[in-house]
Order: C-alpha cells, then structure tokens, then sequence
C-alpha cells in the first residue's frame, strides 16, 4: 500500500466549473485523491433530477483532471456504508455546499477525518503551474476562448498534447469582446486559464496580449513552437498563412468526441 494518505471526496461533479476544481485542487494538496462519482441512477435519486451530462462523460472529465488520481463510480444502490474496494482514505473532504452531519457520520465510522473547505479558501484561480514533461518533446500551441470548457474541449487537449507538449493561448477579455461581442466572455481570463490550466493535457495555459485573429503572435514568437493546432471550425483568421511565413507546422484536427460520448458546443451549453 501507498504511504502517501488517500483522499476521498464523492459527488456528481455534473458540470463541472471552477468551484469543483478548485476544490480538488485543494483537496489534493491533503493527498492522493480519490473521487468516488455518483452514476447517473444515484445522482437523479439523491438530486431529484436527471444529470446534465451522462457518467461516462463526466467520468471522462475527472480523469483528465491533473489533480485526480483515481476515479470510482459508485455502486447504485449504494447505502454509503461500505467504502469501495481498495480504498483506504484518511480524510474525506467536502466543501460547504455539500456538506452534512450524514457524510461526517459516515466518516467518523469509518474511521475517517471529516475535512470541509470554506468558500473563503476556495476562492481566486491561481494560475496553474506548468505540467512535467519529457525532454525532447516537440511544442504545440492552440489558440482559442474556451468560455465554456466541455469534455470536447478535454479531448482536443489530449489528442493535441500527443503531439508534443501542449500550450494553450487564451484570448483575453478584451480580445472575445472584439471578435464574439460584448455578451462575450461569459467567464474571466482568470478563470478560463484556471480552468484550462486544470487540465493534465495542457502543459501550460497563457493568456493572450495581442489582438485579433492572431491575438496570440507576442506568446507564439516567445514560445517558438514547432506546431500550431486548430480544430475546422478554428481554420480561418489568417492563421495557415501566419504559420507558412514563421515557418510553423500547422494542424488541421477533425472536432470529434471522446469514443462513446456526444458532440458538445460551447454555443449550445453557453445558450448564446
């Protein structure tokens, strides 16, 4: 058995933001973190509604969380008194929303400590720091807003880290505002870097100090990367020909989902 002490926090985690995240980020700083995730049966019975995305989905999403060590769905007709198999957890964590004396009770059986964060120590998106990597390895630079970030999102990031060490440029608040509308951004460049930067595809997430199509120029001259990837619908700006002058491979990447999961569109979930 691992000497370092397992963490258990248990949820829907049906669609996930940056509270979620900053709260498995906290909580792995405790440990190794284990998410025990509701199906989709367990999440209607205990919520009263049915989730947003289905647990495959949302399965596929934790796992590619660079803070998650493990994730386990839980047994529908669970009662919360046996603890999955080869778990061994020294704390469960919780945060205020979700709290309860029945969790703490559950906890205290098992011999477990209760631990819950405030909402005072999750706030702010502190800035991610770069993921390891292997030397050697080729940069891959993506531009883009991710206002709403799904697990098409979560798939572009794996398949473009593949191809080397993935960095992805933000636009900045202003720069969405120029190109989408003033309805736009829905989130923060702060939190849509935290988000993004969340994510143990990404080596490191920036965001953008240029404007326009190419928004991204000051971050790609200083980053010098071999390949620049955009999905079809991202094929446009100037962007082929911006990569053919600096000499920069660039990558078409059909948008296709994760396999068993549906489409997603920032457009659609956004509602605007």
């Amino acid at each position: 058995m691992s000497s370092t002490k397992q963490v258990i926090v248990s949820g829907g985690f049906d669609d996930i933001r940056s509270r979620d995240l900053r709260f498995l980020e906290e909580a792995a700083k405790l440990g190794e973190l284990m998410v025990w995730l509701w199906p989709d049966a367990l999440l209607q019975k205990l919520t009263g509604k049915a989730p947003k995305f289905p647990l495959a989905e949302r399965s596929y999403f934790l796992n590619a969380v660079r803070y998650v060590s493990r994730v386990v769905e839980a047994d529908p007709a669970v009662d919360f008194n046996t603890l999955p198999e080869n778990f061994h957890p020294g704390i469960w964590v919780d945060y205020e929303p979700t709290a309860n004396p029945a969790r703490e009770k559950f906890a205290a059986n098992n011999k477990i400590n209760y631990r819950v964060f405030t909402a005072a120590e999750l706030s702010g998106f502190p800035e991610p720091p770069p993921m390891p990597s292997a030397p050697g390895r080729k940069k891959v630079v993506a531009t883009g807003c991710f206002d709403w970030f799904h697990s098409g999102h979560v798939r572009f990031a794996e398949e473009a880290s593949t191809y080397g060490d993935f960095y992805l440029c933000l636009g900045s608040d202003a720069n969405v505002r120029l190109l989408k509308g003033e309805d736009h951004p829905l989130l923060t460049q702060e939190e849509r870097r935290y988000v993004v930067g969340s994510i143990k595809f990404v080596k490191q997430a920036l965001i953008t100090t240029g404007s326009g199509w190419l928004d991204a120029d000051p971050e790609i001259r200083r980053l010098k990367p071999d390949i620049y990837i955009v999905n079809e619908e991202g094929d446009k700006g100037g962007k082929r020909e911006y990569c053919q002058k600096l000499g920069i491979e660039y990558l078409v990447l059909k948008r296709m989902p994760a396999k068993g999961l549906p489409n997603r569109s920032s457009t659609e979930l956004r509602g605007f």
